[in-house]
């Protein structure tokens, strides 16, 4: 038996957003079914970063994603996230495929924001906000493009370099941009956030009746990218609780006591399946994406099956039995 090896070159070759979205809203809806395993996170701790190891299981498909976050590393050249994912067979542990998972955890996590406000956001939401515009911005771009008639983005970011690079890359499509100041950001009906910060940025005066936030840069303990405020204010939904109570946008407030687990309304898997109720009306609707190895594992399997039709990547003998 051989083990598949794909490149980052070969799996952006094979995986299209479309197909990030519908396999991050398949692994949400089975996590709101109760009908996977994923045990939680495991950190290594650095003094510039973390590695993450991030099993799961579900639809008889299993796996492991091994992910790096180091917000220096530019100084180096090198990106802020790195991963590989090893593809099992359940049935025999055998190990299918090896991947580089660097693209699928920046489609998944983009996809993710997408299908969170699919769910939560106004249905005629038309302007986007970014605060942060480095590679995740790009991939929330690219879902919220697939989903919802955009007429304008607002970006901001440290970098002014940064800011003005990614409204370039938006003026391809035919919006109307602006390079904004932070607050100006959060006068959008979508605002993501794709900061590594470890303080509120995000001022609960700066955002208005029925925005919906996608919290995405919090997923370690420590991180925050909003005014606890805001979290008070909001319909907050999650992508896993456990998680999201450790590493997410909410661990900070949470160990705290500014906010309890009540504050919690569900989780964006429990929306889709109808037990939890979305977005109500005209309140602010916040959503906490930690990123869930089930959405690699799910993405992972749309680019294995596509690359064994393709023929695409290379095999090799890993094993002598």
């Amino acid at each position: 038996m051989e083990t598949l090896i794909l490149t980052q070159d070969e799996i952006k070759e094979l995986l299209t957003m479309k197909d990030a979205l519908d396999a991050v809203e398949h692994a949400f809806e089975m996590h709101g079914k109760n009908m996977v395993q994923m045990p939680a996170k495991i950190y290594l701790e650095f003094e510039k970063g973390d590695l993450r190891a991030m099993p799961a299981y579900l639809d008889g498909k299993a796996g492991v994603k091994w992910v790096n976050s180091h917000p220096h590393n530019s100084e180096k050249g090198l990106p802020t996230v790195m991963a590989l994912l090893i593809y099992n067979d359940p049935e025999t542990g055998f190990p299918l495929a090896v991947m580089d998972a660097t693209h699928i955890t920046n489609m998944r996590t983009g996809a993710a924001g997408g299908i969170a406000s699919k769910y939560l956001a106004k249905k005629d939401s038309s302007v986007l906000g970014f605060i942060g515009c480095g590679t995740q911005a790009y991939t929330q771009l690219s879902a919220h493009m697939e989903l919802f008639d955009l007429e304008s983005i607002k970006c901001f970011d440290l970098s002014r370099e940064k800011s003005e690079r990614f409204a370039e890359h938006c003026r391809k499509f035919g919006f109307n941009v602006e390079v904004v100041d932070i607050e100006g950001a959060c006068r959008s009906d979508i605002l993501i956030t794709t900061t590594p910060s470890r303080k509120p940025v995000v001022k609960r005066e700066w955002i208005g009746d029925g925005t919906h936030i996608n919290a995405i840069g919090a997923d370690a303990p420590g991180k925050q990218e909003l005014d606890p405020e805001i979290i008070r204010d909001a319909r907050v939904f999650v992508d896993d609780r456990e998680q999201a109570f450790h590493s997410g946008e909410v661990n900070v407030p949470l160990s705290q006591g500014l906010i309890s687990e009540e504050n919690i309304a569900g989780t964006i898997g429990e929306v889709i399946v109808g037990s939890v109720r979305g977005r109500e009306g005209d309140e602010i609707t916040v959503f906490d994406s930690t990123g869930l190895a089930i959405q690699d594992i799910s993405t992972a399997s749309i680019v294995f099956q596509r690359a064994l039709e393709k023929k695409i990547g290379r095999k090799i003998d890993f094993f002598v039995f």
